[in-house]
């Protein structure tokens, strides 16, 4: 298995477990799918992975509906992404990754978390380079088998397919997403879930005492309304 499965498997559980948490993430995704490319999922295939994923989280359909139909609505405000780099105590590099419509805010809140948990608020560039920009899918696994879904998903950019107890996962780089759902979609395999993620190329292992102060900063950091996800180079395994 490659870094991906580790990634996966060492994190399973951990980002997203607050359900309200959750619905915030999905319901501000579906505001940025529907001002790039509308309110319609049909032609909309942003807006067709935030339904998924919607789902995927038991999000009730009548909330996702509300959802679309407000961020349809003339004079709602828009959310800008906008990621933050930094380092946690013992040089764990972090980015975080927002979803805000108030960057004045977002940036003092962001930053006061760091200087709070005895961590340094970086520049722009300082970590980022530090991560690989991947994309993910889930799709059942009935009736398909992860190494023939490799093979025939290779030449759409997957570089790594396993199975676990909820379906197949299909990683690939950010750059390739568009073409496997496109490709997932004409051969009418169902999505579970779809999504990003940010992979530390290099990961350093920690004391217990030292991996208590750097859950305080990522649990602060999680906890924020205008923080849609969290990745960091502590090694979890």
């Amino acid at each position: 298995m490659g870094r991906a499965f580790e990634f996966r498997k060492a994190r399973k559980m951990k980002r997203w477990s607050a359900m309200s948490k959750a619905f915030t993430r999905i319901g501000k995704d579906i505001v940025m799918a529907i001002k790039e490319g509308g309110p319609d999922p049909a032609s909309n295939s942003r807006l067709r992975a935030v339904i998924q994923n919607a789902k995927s989280v038991n999000m009730p359909k009548d909330n996702v509906e509300r959802a679309i139909k407000k961020a349809s609505e003339k004079g709602q405000g828009d959310y800008k992404e906008v990621i933050f780099e930094g380092y946690a105590p013992h040089g764990i590099a972090i980015l975080v990754e927002t979803a805000t419509d108030n960057n004045n805010r977002t940036v003092a809140n962001v930053r006061s978390h760091f200087t709070k948990c005895d961590g340094n608020f970086g520049t722009s560039g300082s970590v980022i380079f530090m991560f690989d920009h991947t994309c993910n899918f889930r799709i059942p696994s009935e009736g398909l088998d992860p190494e023939e879904v490799e093979l025939e998903f290779i030449d759409f950019g997957a570089d790594e397919v396993f199975a676990d107890d909820d379906g197949i996962l299909i990683y690939a780089p950010f750059e390739s997403f568009g073409a496997i759902q496109a490709e997932l979609e004409s051969r009418k395999i169902e999505i579970l879930s779809s999504g990003f993620e940010r992979i530390p190329q290099v990961t350093k292992k920690l004391s217990p005492e030292q991996v208590a102060d750097v859950e305080k900063l990522l649990e602060k950091l999680e906890e924020d309304d205008d923080v849609q996800s969290v990745s960091h180079s502590m090694d979890e395994l």
